[in-house]
């Protein structure tokens, strides 16, 4: 079948994207699903900077290829061997499929799936195919979606049936921001009742570390960014206290209000000066949790003595450390509760003729989350 989608011919193009295009709107061939393969109908797709670090070339990935990873929308067509999914189910889509045979599956860590993150380095689907082409040539998949687009093809070990009462565009973003900012509260740092926590960087993903940590009963909630807007946000949601990032002394003033750094301090720029003021603002004996993805060639450093003289953890957090098809239904039940409003995150809905434009807003630090609608 002939579909729409937003194709990166190259990376790092520069910005504004509005004048570079990076991502081009092509008509694409969309194969029918195979043996363990879903069609679906994309619905919505939230412009993440997992996607934006494909354009501007920090995450470095093969080309061309079809980006766009956190979606939503419904099954049009099961392939052979799949029985649990019927045309009509709503789906969200996991950006890790999760094999359930190696050994990170067998120990409850389907983030680390090791099928899994060779597919999506080489741009494939969870076993190595490819099913989307233009003019003969292989067109590869991000992380397993491409779900800029009005169809995907995608392996039914990358999708989690969800309930149809929640709409598309507040769905869709459960299978990046929510999961990997919730979960790195819930899941990585688990975060005791009556913590102090602090969130290094606002956007979709810390804004969600925010209301994980909500609901995780933290007695004190930091926010820390460079962008005004975005700490009145983070208070507006629920957030106890907000430092400006660009205050250079903000470690001092943050360490000073809580008596000497908080339990818990979550990264979520994927940027090192980041992950160093929250590294700075954890107290002794405290855990200093990282989900963000700087670039690959990018170090950080800290004095060795403090992890043994203080007892200081440091740990990563990819996917929130969730497990989607158990945590996925979880965050959705407490959203319709009204205990994760993940639907303040959306600023704004867009056409998909509009996404390089989007691209430069996220970019730029204006939004929270930004949803292509199909």
């Amino acid at each position: 079948m002939k579909v729409r989608a937003a194709v990166l011919y190259e990376m790092n193009l520069p910005s504004p994207y509005k004048d570079s295009r990076p991502l081009r709107i092509e008509t694409l061939d969309l194969d029918s699903p195979q043996m363990g393969e879903v069609l679906i109908r994309i619905r919505a797709a939230g412009l993440c900077h997992s996607d934006l670090s494909v354009i501007n070339g920090s995450r470095p990935r093969p080309m061309p290829m079809a980006l766009g990873h956190e979606a939503a929308g419904e099954v049009v067509e099961v392939g052979p061997g799949v029985t649990d999914l019927r045309p009509g189910d709503h789906v969200v889509c996991a950006f890790v499929p999760s094999c359930g045979h190696c050994l990170p599956c067998q120990e409850g860590r389907p983030a680390l799936c090791e099928p899994g993150a060779v597919a999506n380095n080489a741009g494939t689907l969870l076993y190595g195919e490819r099913r989307l082409h233009k003019d003969g040539t292989d067109i590869h998949h991000h992380l397993g979606i491409s779900g800029f687009a009005e169809y995907a093809v995608v392996a039914r070990k990358s999708l989690i049936k969800v309930d149809p009462e929640v709409p598309f565009d507040e769905v869709a973003v459960f299978g990046c921001a929510v999961m990997t900012g919730v979960g790195a509260v819930v899941n990585t740092a688990r975060v005791p009742v009556g913590s102090s926590v602090a969130v290094v960087g606002l956007g979709g993903v810390g804004l969600s570390a925010i209301l994980g940590a909500i609901v995780a009963g933290a007695r004190r909630i930091i926010a820390v960014d460079v962008n005004p807007a975005k700490l009145k946000m983070a208070l507006e949601l629920g957030a106890t206290d907000a430092f400006d990032a660009r205050d250079p002394e903000v470690t001092q003033q943050i360490r000073a209000a809580t008596n000497g750094g908080v339990e818990f301090a979550i990264e979520t720029a994927g940027a090192v000066p980041a992950m160093q003021t929250a590294f700075a603002i954890t107290r002794r004996g405290g855990t200093t949790v990282t989900a963000g993805l700087p670039h690959p060639e990018h170090h950080f450093s800290f004095p060795h003595v403090l992890l043994t003289a203080e007892e200081r953890t440091i740990k990563g957090s990819y996917v929130g450390s969730c497990v989607p098809a158990r945590d996925i239904p979880r965050f959705i039940e407490l959203y319709k509760q009204g205990r994760l409003p993940v639907n303040r995150l959306l600023t704004d809905r867009l056409r998909l003729e509009d996404i390089n434009e989007g691209f430069d807003r996220l970019d730029r630090g204006e939004v929270s989350r930004l949803v292509v609608m199909m």
